[in-house]
């Protein structure tokens, strides 16, 4: 029994002992797998935040790698506009190339001819002084057969005909020398002055000598008139112009020949009557703050000027000079305009002949230069203009071209030539200059008056607006010859007295007519 208890006591004691040891184990088993599990859950996580880092990296390094696909696309267009830059001059200096070669081909050609033409005018004086020489032997032969004449009358005989051979060859010499030059010369200007005119059309530009002001009422001409006329007197004082109030309705105008001064009244009135307080303290106040407006405007334009023909520094004087010019005119044409238009052609042109541009547009934008200032100093515009412009700093050959461009000084450069030929052209051109009926009529009198003066000419008749002459002579008292000694004389008379724009031709005609009757 006791044994039996025993051996139960020590079951017991297994199965206790053994429960407790496996509720140990079990809770290390637990222990262990929380333990596992949360080990299992870091790891993750590590992979997860390696992950992520990693995705972040790749994603950074697509982004890099974008961007440097970007930046080379970016570069590769970069490079292909700075490739067909580089292209596009390389073709402009080869036809550069190829225009300059051929005027050199051409300029070979024009000196081989013109080798030949004087190895031919030497022929022809060697054949003339042969001829004169026979003529001196028949005059001789003739002398010796006049045995009544004294050896004073046969000198004189002998001398009075050979002059009348000589000017006869001499005159045909000088015509066809002439017309040579003539074709030549006037082939290639017209070739230039197309190409000029062609590569640049500015806008007609005309102006008034007077502005119209609008009002809002018919009551604000009382305003402006003010009590016994008060504000009127104060407005033409303050502005030196004239304001002339009738019966149109709603506006005013405001008569000057000052333009500067006619604007300055005009943006004075506006202010007036859009402030609506019109009194004499009011106008000084309102007049000098449109003064300064207008000297602002001023300037703009003359920087502008500058600016359109891409020009560098010019003294400020010169720059507030040629804004001036914007409110000043001539035949209606706006002066600046005019100016800014001859700086165009100028450069244009001596672009063809080879010359410095920028030096040619600057000529050609101060040649009337001085217009600004024509109303303050006594003298022509040109000479004023040139002193001007050398006073400032102009360089010898823009001063000298300011001033030979109506010729009161001999044009000595081509530049100058080239200055008055973009003058004639921008004021010549239809539509660019006004002038009343009566100043056109005697214009046409006085071309017809003086061509009628020269010895042998019949009619005249001045055609074209003036720009052509035409002389009918009669073919018993003017030769051939004659005709062009004819035609270059009255040339130089209508210089002498006349001003006019642009250029006149005069054509000489003679005509000889055989008539006869079958009966």
């Amino acid at each position: 029994m006791d044994a039996i208890l025993i051996i139960l006591g020590v079951l017991l004691g297994l199965v206790v002992g053994g429960g407790a040891v496996f509720a140990v184990l079990r809770g290390n088993l637990r222990a262990k797998a929380a333990e596992a599990d949360t080990r299992v859950v870091e790891a993750v996580r590590d992979v997860e935040k390696r992950l992520a880092a990693e995705l972040a990296e790749a994603q950074a390094n697509a982004r890099g790698a974008e961007e440097k696909a970007r930046n080379l696309d970016r570069d590769l267009k970069g490079a292909k506009a700075e490739s067909q830059k580089r292209e596009e001059k390389l073709v402009k200096r080869e036809e550069t190339v190829e225009r300059k070669a051929e005027t050199l081909t051409a300029r070979e050609t024009e000196v081989v001819r013109r080798e030949k033409s004087v190895a031919q005018k030497e022929e022809s004086i060697e054949s003339n002084a042969k001829e004169t020489e026979r003529l001196v032997i028949e005059a001789r032969a003739t002398l010796e057969r006049l045995a009544g004449m004294s050896p004073e009358e046969a000198r004189r005989h002998m001398t009075e005909k050979l002059l009348e051979e000589v000017k006869i060859t001499a005159a045909r010499q000088i015509k066809m020398i002439e017309d040579e030059a003539k074709e030549e010369a006037e082939k290639r200007a017209k070739r230039i002055v197309g190409i000029a005119i062609g590569r640049y059309a500015g806008e007609y530009t005309n102006e008034r000598t007077v502005s119209v002001v609008t009002l809002p009422s018919e009551e604000m001409k009382g305003r402006i008139i003010g009590r016994e006329g008060r504000n009127i007197r104060a407005f033409e004082a303050a502005t030196g112009i004239d304001v002339i109030i009738d019966d149109s309705p709603d506006t005013v105008t405001l008569s000057g020949f000052n333009p500067v001064r006619r604007e300055i009244a005009r943006l004075s009135l506006e202010m007036l009557v859009k402030d609506g307080r019109i009194h004499p303290a009011r106008i000084e106040e309102i007049v000098e703050k449109s003064t300064k407006d207008v000297e602002q405007k001023i300037k703009e334009a003359g920087e502008d000027a500058l600016f359109q023909l891409g020009l560098g520094a010019m003294h400020p004087e010169l720059v507030k000079l040629l804004g001036r010019m914007k409110f000043r005119t001539s035949y209606g044409q706006n002066v600046l305009a005019h100016s800014v238009e001859c700086g165009f052609l100028s450069g244009l042109m001596a672009a063809e002949l080879g010359l410095p541009v920028k030096e040619a547009r600057r000529a050609g934008l101060l040649h009337d230069l001085g217009k600004a200032i024509d109303q303050e100093i006594e003298g022509p515009h040109a000479l004023t203009g040139a002193n001007v412009a050398r006073k400032f700093g102009e360089s010898a050959e823009v001063v000298h071209a300011i001033a030979a461009h109506h010729e009161e000084e001999k044009p000595m450069t081509l530049l100058a030539q080239i200055v008055i030929a973009s003058d004639a052209i921008s004021g010549a051109r239809p539509g660019a200059r006004r002038e009343s009926l009566e100043n056109y009529v005697k214009r046409l009198e006085d071309l017809e008056g003086i061509a009628n003066g020269f010895p042998g000419v019949e009619r005249t008749f001045a055609i074209q607006a003036g720009r052509e002459v035409r002389v009918l002579v009669s073919h018993e008292k003017v030769s051939d010859e004659g005709a062009t000694v004819l035609a270059r004389d009255i040339a130089r008379k209508i210089e002498e007295k006349l001003a006019y724009p642009g250029q006149i031709r005069i054509c000489v005609i003679r005509e000889t007519r055989a008539i006869e009757y079958a009966k």
